[in-house]
């Protein structure tokens, strides 16, 4: 076995050249390996970057840009190691090419948290803004509720007043309406003016349901026989008796008494002259106004 196999140092010079060419080769290929591919990645990174303004065509700011190199090892260590495992297997690499990207993510986020405030700030000046139109209109609804009820007590005392008005127009026209309600007759002797029983008891009778009432009045009017001034003062001593007991015994008023001493004459307009010294009493009410009051 051992002769079989023939020494190192009797190989031919031939076999030795061959190999030390496919060395050779083999190495040129690792390495157009090693410049091809950062190429083809630096190509990718550059498409990629030159892609992101185009969808973010709205931002002002600088697109991405891919990190040069200085050289081929990029700051690595040119050993076989970094050679075959460069650039995909390199932790450093990989930090340069994410740092932009985290800076720019970074810078995004700081971005949003601003406009995030700034909408946050508009945000609550537009509530604040509706809350004061919202009171401004409830307040002005309030006015406008207290011009409505101010309005309509107004109406309601032009109308209190109107009815008032014309009830008190009403009152004015009926003043003169009085009706005789009753009548009475106290007859004297010739020459006297003194009342009599019987001529008291009439008194009382016609007096007493006029107690606490309104809107009368009692007419006294006197006669007696006689001629001129003589007949007049007689009649007018009768009447005097009459109105006298009327006002202190039976306390009526002495403005609603009317007295008229008319001596001889009759009170119908005849001429006739009256035969028998009397004195005639009228109790007139007005109805109309006692109704309206």
């Amino acid at each position: 076995m051992r002769n079989s196999e023939p020494p190192r140092a009797n190989q031919d010079p031939g076999a030795r050249g061959k190999v030390k060419m496919t060395n050779k080769v083999f190495l040129t290929l690792l390495l157009s390996a090693a410049v091809v591919v950062p190429a083809s990645a630096q190509q990718t990174n550059s498409n990629s970057g030159a892609q992101t303004p185009a969808a973010q065509s709205d931002s002002d700011r600088a697109p991405l840009t891919s990190p040069k190199p200085t050289d081929f090892w990029d700051g690595d260590d040119p050993n076989l190691v970094n050679l075959i495992t460069h650039p995909f297997a390199n932790k450093k690499y990989v930090q340069r090419q994410v740092a932009p990207i985290r800076d720019r993510i970074n810078e995004l986020d700081e971005i949003t948290d601003e406009n995030a405030k700034k909408i946050k700030d508009i945000d609550a000046r537009a509530q604040r803004g509706i809350q004061l139109a919202s009171e401004k209109t409830n307040l002005a609804d309030q006015h406008a509720t207290d011009a409505t009820n101010k309005a309509q007590l107004a109406q309601t005392a032009a109308s209190t007043a109107s009815t008032r008005v014309t009830a008190a127009e009403q009152v004015v026209g009926n003043l003169d309406q009085y009706k005789g309600t009753a009548q009475t007759e106290i007859r004297f002797r010739a020459g006297q003016s003194v009342l009599s029983k019987t001529a008291k008891d009439a008194l009382d009778q016609m007096a007493g349901p006029l107690k606490d009432q309104r809107s009368y009045i009692i007419e006294v009017r006197g006669f007696a026989p006689g001629q001129g001034q003589a007949a007049i003062a007689s009649s007018q001593k009768m009447a005097d008796s009459v109105v006298r007991y009327l006002v202190l015994t039976r306390q009526i008023p002495v403005y609603r008494i009317y007295e008229m001493s008319l001596g001889s004459v009759s009170a119908d307009g005849s001429g006739k002259r009256v035969t028998s010294a009397r004195v005639e009493v009228n109790v007139l009410k007005n109805d109309l106004v006692s109704s309206a009051k």
